[in-house]
């Protein structure tokens, strides 16, 4: 610990911290703009400038280091007037249309100007180039609101190591986008909105969807079903006052239902069914090599679509490693429209399936022509929590009041297996727990079956499974140590793409999320997602599978009767044709290269 004074107090905090971090540790709020905790640190805004005992010039806390003996002032005349001078810079050159942007209320820059008790516009003059870029379905770039604080620089970068924005130009002409000043959907972008995430303001945002939505829903001719994937339900409470990690899945089901959807169906239900084709295509896999024949390990999972896009355009060789799966939400909407249009006698025609998601890429997914279906698409929108939130705001539901209601069957059940998709390392727990027992006959042989190596917010986790007391039909899997790797980011990812490209990997079976933990950190959940929001989110991630009476994804009794009435069997010619699809090599300005 080392001894400083802050504002006259003499004070305690951890070496190693910056200023505005030994601040905040002794409870003193230092205004800040483009530091993000554990995201950002470059002290390019100057708005938590300090005065520091010795130095001439005012300190950016966020980057001096404190040290001991230090004597900083924080609230002086002359840091209230530079802080206030710089807001009004920055104002200058920022739009005043704040009753209109979907910031509003959610907005960095506006919370700022409040605590510094901005009242006068004293700076007017010329305004920075602006433009609007919506060449993206998932991602939309405003720069007439990006105040250049680097934070999504720093996220597409650093964070998630894709190299997509950076700075352009110089001095009043600079602005932040793709190189060459490409449009955004033009590039080898994966999609996965972390720069939405960070941004402070509305200069970064998804592609809004809900007016689409509501044409379905006031469309008398359509039959508009909807499903929510497993981390909505852990973070769509957050837009309504809750704190991070209520569980709102009755609440959620009650509000889609008042808003006029016709069925109210869980993306949870195809998760449990994901894990059914997944898994025989993993033990098919294993078989084949164990038995000497052509087989392609590791197997990687396929449910996060900004992953796929991100290893088409970097590792185009290494595909065949993917598993052939589409995401769960694509597979619901391929039965939607065959399977249920079926079963009440709907058209498909005349359905309009919307799957309310944490991620911006699935907007990107739905376009793909491979995932369209005897020339329908088979989910025709994409809401995140976010769009959700403003839709049930819209139409003047007292969110926080509502009863708990369930979703509807026969897509609507799942089993706790399937809630622990919304968290990094749920898809391979839900899988192993499954494959192990189809093995086996008996459950994975850990505690209350929680698989906690692949659990928690590490870049890359590990964990081994040693294959015991198999049925006769899979003696040749005995003994057999199944190793098994779990990564979030595609930093991370990255790291284990190079492993196989060298062909120096040892693992399995790998799980890859593109966002850092999973989809309860996915570029369309609520604001802020740091650190201790995450921990909330997958703790009630966790709470909701431990609470579910079935949690093992080949106990779903309606995933059991599907394939009994309509698929026969995983893997098999209708699963193939309804719940698998390709992957396309991409060049580095996202067009598909042809063979």
């Amino acid at each position: 610990m080392i001894q400083m004074t802050i504002n006259g107090k003499q004070v305690q905090a951890p070496e190693g911290l910056s200023v505005l971090e030994a601040a905040k540790h002794n409870n003193v709020l230092i205004p800040h703009l483009c530091y993000l905790e554990g995201v950002h640190q470059a002290g390019s805004c100057r708005i938590c400038v300090v005065e520091v005992e010795g130095a001439r010039t005012l300190q950016a806390s966020c980057m001096v280091k404190a040290a001991d003996g230090m004597v900083v002032k924080t609230n002086t005349q002359r840091v209230r007037q530079a802080r206030k001078v710089l807001y009004e810079l920055m104002l200058s050159d920022h739009p005043r249309d704040c009753l209109s942007c979907n910031r509003n209320q959610n907005c960095e820059f506006q919370h700022l100007g409040e605590l510094l008790q901005i009242s006068d516009f004293r700076f007017e003059g010329e305004r920075s180039r602006t433009s609007i870029d919506a060449s993206s379905p998932s991602v939309i770039r405003d720069t007439n609101k990006c105040i250049m604080c680097r934070r999504c620089v720093t996220a597409c970068n650093e964070v998630q190591g894709a190299g997509i924005l950076n700075v352009q130009g110089r001095g009043f002409h600079s602005t932040i986008g793709p190189p060459d000043g490409l449009p955004l959907g033009t590039v080898n972008c994966s999609n996965c909105g972390q720069c939405v995430m960070v941004c402070p303001v509305g200069a970064l945002g998804e592609h809004d969807d809900t007016d689409v939505v509501w044409d379905a829903l006031l469309n008398p001719k359509k039959r508009v079903v909807v499903q929510t994937a497993p981390a909505v339900r852990v973070a769509l409470g957050e837009e309504f006052g809750l704190p991070a990690g209520t569980i709102v899945t009755g609440k959620m089901a009650a509000a889609l239902r008042e808003m006029g959807f016709d069925d109210i169906f869980d993306t949870n239900f195809t998760a449990d069914l994901t894990i059914l084709e997944e898994g025989n295509e993993f033990l098919q896999r294993v078989t084949a090599a164990i038995k000497g024949e052509p087989a392609v390990l590791p197997m990687m999972t396929s449910c996060s679509p900004g992953w796929i896009k991100y290893v088409e355009h970097e590792f185009p060789d290494q595909l065949d490693h993917l598993s052939s799966c589409k995401s769960p939400h694509m597979m619901l909407g391929a039965l939607a429209k065959t399977y249920y249009a079926n079963r009440i006698g709907c058209d498909p025609k005349d359905m309009t399936v919307v799957s309310v998601m944490p991620c911006t890429a699935k907007k990107f997914e739905i376009t793909r022509p491979e995932m369209f279906f005897e020339g329908l698409p088979t989910v025709d929108a994409v809401l995140t929590t976010r769009e959700l939130a403003r839709m049930v705001k819209d139409a003047g539901i007292d969110f926080t009041k509502l009863e708990d209601e369930e979703f509807d069957n026969p897509l609507g059940f799942s089993t706790g297996a399937a809630d622990i998709f919304g968290a990094s390392g749920g898809v391979m727990e839900a899988a192993l727990r499954t494959v192990y027992e189809v093995v086996t006959g008996r459950e994975i042989p850990f505690e209350n079956l929680a698989v906690e190596p692949v659990r928690g917010l590490s870049q890359v986790k590990e964990a081994s499974v040693t294959i015991e007391g198999c049925l006769p039909e899979f003696d040749y899997l005995e003994g057999v140590t199944v190793r098994v790797a779990v990564t979030s980011g595609l930093a991370g990812a990255k790291k284990l793409m190079k492993q196989i490209a060298a062909g120096t990997s040892p693992y399995h079976f790998i799980e890859v999320m593109g966002c850092p933990g999973g989809c309860i950190s996915g570029g369309g959940q609520p604001r802020p997602t740091n650190k201790a929001v995450r921990e909330a989110r997958m703790k009630a991630i966790y709470a909701e599978d431990a609470g579910k009476p079935k949690r093992k994804s080949h106990e779903n009794p309606f995933v059991n009767q599907l394939y009994a009435e309509f698929l026969e069997k995983p893997l098999g010619h209708r699963s193939h044709e309804l719940l698998h699809t390709h992957y396309v090599e991409r060049g580095r300005y996202n067009e598909r290269v042809k063979k």
